[in-house]
C-alpha cells in the first residue's frame, strides 16, 4: 500500500467515526416530536437535528484533521489551509426523517486536492455502515461486490426526476421521458436520499440510480463507494465534474441503454440549451 492509499484509509476511518458519532442521537430523535423549518421552499426541510449533527461532525473532523476544509449542507464552507476537504450531509433525506420514513443517512465524503478518495455513509436505523477508500468498498467491514441484473427490464431504478423545478420547465418531453424509464425498467422508485440510494447501488440492492438535482455533499462519499465496489458512476459533467448536480450510477453488468438515452436527452433539452 502506497502513501496515497494509506491516507485514504485513514480518512475513511475518520469519516466513519464522525458519521457513527451522531447515529445514536438521530435514532433517538427519529419518529419523535420535532419542529421542521424550510430553506428554499417547502420541498427543502431542515430540523434542529440536522444542525446539531453537522456541528458535532465538524468538530470531530477538525479535531482529527485540523487544517482541513469542511463543506456542510447546513453550515456552509469553512476553509482550511490543507489539501483535504470534507463534504458533509448530516441527514440526507431530511423529509423522510422528519415524517418517520426510515430511509435517510449521514454521508461524509472526503477529497484530496479536489478528488474524492474516501467516505462513509451510515444508515442509523438499519445499522448499515457503508465505507470506501483506495482499497475497496465495504458494508460493515465486508467487501461489496454486487452481482446485479443485465437487462433494464428486470432492473430497479431509483430516480428523483422530475423535480418541481423540472416540471416547471413546461417542456412537453419531461413526463414522456419519465414514462419511458418507467416502461423500460422493471421497477422505478423515488426514495428521497441520493447518498443512501447510491450506497444501495454499491451493495447490489438497486440496479441503477439517476439524479439530476444533487449537491456535492450528497454524492462525494457515494461516488467513491459505487466506483470502488466495481460499479459505474457517470457525472453529467464528465470526470472532472463530480460535484455537479447530475449523475447516472449502475452495476457493472447492467446495460443501461434507457438511462443513457435519458441523460443524452437531458443534456440537450431546450431548458439546458437556454442556460448553457
Amino acid at each position: 500500500m502506497n502513501g496515497t492509499d494509506e491516507l485514504s484509509v485513514r480518512l475513511r476511518e475518520v469519516a466513519t467515526e464522525a458519521a457513527l458519532a451522531v447515529a445514536p442521537d438521530l435514532v433517538a430523535a427519529f419518529r419523535g416530536a420535532m419542529e421542521v423549518d424550510f430553506k428554499r421552499d417547502e420541498h427543502d426541510p431542515v430540523t434542529v437535528h440536522d444542525r446539531r449533527a453537522e456541528e458535532r461532525i465538524r468538530a470531530l473532523l477538525l479535531k482529527r484533521v485540523p487544517d482541513s476544509t469542511v463543506v456542510g449542507e447546513e453550515g456552509g464552507r469553512r476553509d482550511g489551509t490543507g489539501r483535504i476537504a470534507w463534504y458533509v450531509d448530516p441527514i440526507d433525506g431530511t423529509a423522510n426523517f422528519a415524517r418517520g420514513l426510515a430511509f435517510f443517512c449521514t454521508s461524509i465524503g472526503v477529497t484530496v486536492d479536489g478528488e474524492p478518495v474516501a467516505g462513509a455513509i451510515v444508515d442509523p436505523v438499519a445499522g448499515h455502515v457503508f465505507t470506501a477508500d483506495a482499497t475497496g468498498a465495504y458494508l460493515g467491514g465486508e467487501p461489496l461486490r454486487p452481482d446485479g441484473v443485465r437487462e433494464e427490464s428486470r432492473g430497479l431504478l431509483i430516480t428523483g426526476f422530475p423535480t418541481t423545478r423540472e416540471l416547471a420547465w413546461n417542456d412537453p418531453q419531461t413526463l414522456p421521458r419519465f414514462g419511458e424509464l418507467v416502461a423500460r425498467y422493471g421497477t422505478v422508485r423515488r426514495t428521497g436520499s441520493a447518498a443512501l440510494t447510491l450506497a444501495h447501488v454499491a451493495a447490489g440492492w438497486c440496479d441503477a440510480a439517476l439524479g439530476t438535482s444533487v449537491n456535492a455533499w450528497d454524492i462525494c462519499a457515494a461516488r467513491v463507494l459505487v466506483q470502488r465496489s466495481g460499479g459505474v458512476y457517470r457525472s453529467f459533467a464528465g470526470e472532472g465534474g463530480w460535484d455537479q448536480p447530475g449523475y447516472l450510477a449502475h452495476g457493472a453488468s447492467l446495460e443501461a441503454l434507457a438511462a443513457r438515452e435519458f441523460v443524452d436527452w437531458y443534456l440537450t433539452r431546450p431548458a439546458a440549451r437556454s442556460t448553457s
